[in-house]
């Protein structure tokens, strides 16, 4: 069987052998809505918790949006919720590219992702520009961008996917990190290191204490959607930012949460563009494939990295590491937003053989504890010498969206 995985803007082959030692993973997908903009409005419609016009009176609302690096199709969702704000006599609208700590969106970012909406006034957030509101039960300050918290109307966008630590994406993701401080960033983030700060876990003390924040800041309402592998909407929701969200992630588990009995050689695909700009986000389809992968197995991730690593702090502790314990270790008494994500491919390393197919150079890969493989084919033929060729193989081939739990 020919496989077609996604990869940059494009896609690379894959050819499956068609016995016992290969499984593909494929998610139990939902087609997507014939009318995503009707599906939409129903959520709209069939709010879970506050309606839109439970709000009515407002003059100035504040809508934030998604940066480039996810998938959320914030083009479809704003004219729909844009229209129905200006009916409840909303004057003032603008909407805010929620980066958190990610690099700034060009002119033509900005144009793709607002699509007809373009003409909206909007601004991305900076991250030194916050006020703040309070602090959180976990001691984290909560500290927004000025122009949000003077807004009447605070309205979180977004998509609904698996999240490594956050447990899922969307919700009050929306506000913290997209809207907040550094300082409020790092201080949520450094609760990866609890055990249940993992995805698809909403027990998760990085997910409750973003959503106390939200809270305190007064996130009065979201509209998120699910998407299917075509980036296409399953699913809206919207209302209340914790019951909408949770309301969402049923969906992704539903179509998502596989189960499987784990195997010496895995293939993940983090998904194409703009889930693999970098290894920074593309690092999330190995979190989710992980446990896919015997102890001692090969993880192969598949993932273009135009960007390359894609933070300039996860490049620094990489190469300050000696080797990936040093790195473990510096993660277990320090955190630095950035360094985080080379001490978790790092403690990887050292339970499975990590190989990386990228367009990165190969010193640069090595540096941050994978081998480096100029093609899919030679990363099997690489895995297959050390595990042996009789070796079963997981392909994901939607490793981005798809979270592999043991059977």
């Amino acid at each position: 069987m020919e496989m077609r995985l996604g990869y940059g803007a494009g896609s690379v082959r894959l050819e499956v052998e068609g016995d016992e030692r290969f499984e593909v993973v494929l998610p139990n997908e939902l087609a997507g809505a014939e009318e995503e903009t009707a599906e939409i409005e129903r959520a709209l419609d069939d709010s879970i918790g506050p309606g839109l016009e439970d709000f009515a009176g407002p003059r100035r609302a504040a809508i934030m949006a998604s940066d480039i690096t996810r998938p959320a199709p914030t083009s479809k969702m704003l004219p729909p919720l844009v229209r129905r704000l200006e009916e409840m006599g909303v004057s003032e609208v603008l909407v805010v590219f929620g980066l958190g700590t990610h690099r700034r969106m060009t002119v033509e970012e900005e144009d793709r992702l607002l699509g007809s909406s373009a003409g909206l006034p909007h601004l991305q957030h900076d991250k030194d520009r916050c006020v703040r509101i309070g602090e959180t039960s976990r001691r984290t300050p909560v500290e927004i961008l000025a122009d949000v918290a003077s807004c009447d109307l605070k309205i979180g966008t977004g998509n609904i996917e698996y999240h490594y630590y956050a447990g899922y994406s969307g919700g009050a993701k929306a506000l913290l990190p997209g809207v907040s401080s550094e300082r409020s960033v790092n201080k949520n983030h450094a609760m990866m290191t609890d055990p249940r700060a993992r995805s698809g876990s909403l027990d998760n003390p990085v997910r409750l204490d973003m959503e106390e924040a939200a809270e305190i800041a007064g996130l009065d309402f979201i509209l998120n959607v699910v998407l299917n592998s075509k980036k296409e909407i399953v699913r809206a929701v919207a209302g209340d930012f914790v019951k909408a969200h949770r309301a969402g992630a049923k969906v992704v588990d539903e179509m998502y949460r596989k189960a499987v009995s784990p195997a010496e050689i895995v293939v993940a695909c983090a998904g194409g563009r703009p889930k693999d700009i970098n290894l920074f986000q593309a690092q999330k389809a190995m979190e989710n494939a992980k446990e896919a992968v015997l102890p001692g197995g090969s993880l192969i991730l598949l993932a273009e990295c135009a960007e390359g690593l894609g933070h300039p702090v996860f490049e620094r502790w990489a190469g300050e590491a000696k080797c990936a314990e040093d790195c473990v270790e510096r993660f277990g008494r320090e955190y630095e937003f950035g360094g985080h994500k080379a001490a978790l491919i790092a403690r990887e390393s050292l339970q499975k053989d990590l190989i990386l197919v990228s367009s990165l150079r190969p010193e640069l890969a090595e540096m941050v504890f994978f081998r480096h493989a100029k093609t899919l084919e030679e990363a099997l033929a690489m895995a297959r010498e050390r595990q042996g060729r009789g070796a079963r193989t997981i392909v994901m081939p939607y490793g981005n969206l798809t979270l592999a739990t043991r059977g």
